[in-house]
């Protein structure tokens, strides 16, 4: 926006600016575009709430952050890794937290708030994307929460052996989640990450047959005891592309409370466990590193903005 002339000029004249009973000048926030290193970011105001943005990377939704309110979660998928977490780290004591993937840091805001001096550590691979959010969605002071740009993969592999509580797998590169986060190396890696009692958790996108997860889920399920799937059962059945969110422990979850959860969502979902993951599963492989593929694009439109 050219600012030039703003100061002098009537609320009407004024964009994003509207009069308040006591005769004020109050400014509503306007939208930020930036170019960054993967595309075009913008943050887009929340109409009913004042300090709410939603983050798009070249028109695709990517994280919906209210500063204001940590614990409203507007992604269906993002409500479902809550339900997950939750369930894996009873109490309220601070937690150590791999975020592989930055985005408008949701999920670290929602932690913090929730289990106070959590150490974080969150990874991002585009420095500018990182700055963005940083400079109009500051992370509250104080926050043990550490941004460092890298690589998702090369990160993973340099945490300690049972050095955080739980790892959160959100890497998408545009579209897509890339090749090295998508092969049984990577999930050796988070394997050896997590402590016994602790949890991966991945946000996963596929269609029909489901090819794509189903090898996700093979090579969990070679190096974690526990495997576990949340989504719809429309995406579950192959009916539409959409989110898989999938998850592995050491130790067994107790089922109830996610399944209570994601059972009353605005948008009903499932958590699938046992001998039903071994059948989505089937005959699928791990996919090696010399296999390494990534996940597959979405049909034309399907995450983008109307």
């Amino acid at each position: 926006m050219d600012p030039e002339g703003v100061g002098a000029a009537s609320p009407a004249h004024v964009p994003g600016a509207r009069a308040t009973g006591d005769g004020k000048v109050e400014t509503e926030p306007l939208p930020v575009v930036v170019t960054v290193d993967s595309g075009v970011a913008r943050l887009l105001p929340d109409l009913d709430r004042r300090r709410a943005r939603l983050l798009t990377l070249d028109g695709a939704p990517q994280s919906w952050v209210d500063p204001d309110d940590p614990e409203r979660l507007e992604f269906e998928y993002v409500r479902h890794i809550a339900a997950l977490l939750t369930t894996a780290m009873p109490g309220e004591g601070p937690v150590d937290a791999l975020h592989l993937g930055g985005g408008a840091l949701t999920l670290p805001r929602w932690l913090q708030h929730l289990r106070p001096g959590s150490r974080q550590l969150v990874v991002e691979h585009d420095a500018a994307l990182a700055a963005l959010v940083v400079e109009h969605l500051p992370l509250p002071a104080g926050a043990p929460i550490r941004i460092r740009v890298a690589d998702a993969r090369d990160a993973l592999e340099e945490v300690p052996e049972d050095g955080v509580d739980v790892v959160v797998a959100d890497v998408w590169a545009g579209n897509r989640i890339p090749a090295r986060c998508t092969t049984i190396g990577f999930a050796r890696a988070a394997a050896r990450a997590v402590r016994p009692a602790g949890l991966h958790v991945a946000n996963l996108a596929d269609a029909a047959p489901l090819d794509f997860a189903r090898s996700q889920l093979a090579a969990l399920r070679e190096v974690f005891a526990h495997v576990y799937v949340i989504t719809e059962p429309s995406v579950l059945r192959g009916r539409r592309y959409g989110n898989l969110v999938v998850a592995a422990s050491h130790r067994p979850l107790d089922p109830r409370e996610p399944t209570r959860r994601v059972a009353a969502d605005p948008f009903p979902a499932r958590l699938v466990l046992g001998d039903e993951v071994d059948r989505l599963i089937g005959d699928a492989r791990p996919p090696s590193e010399e296999e390494a593929a990534p996940s597959p694009a979405p049909p034309p439109g399907t995450f983008r903005l109307r």
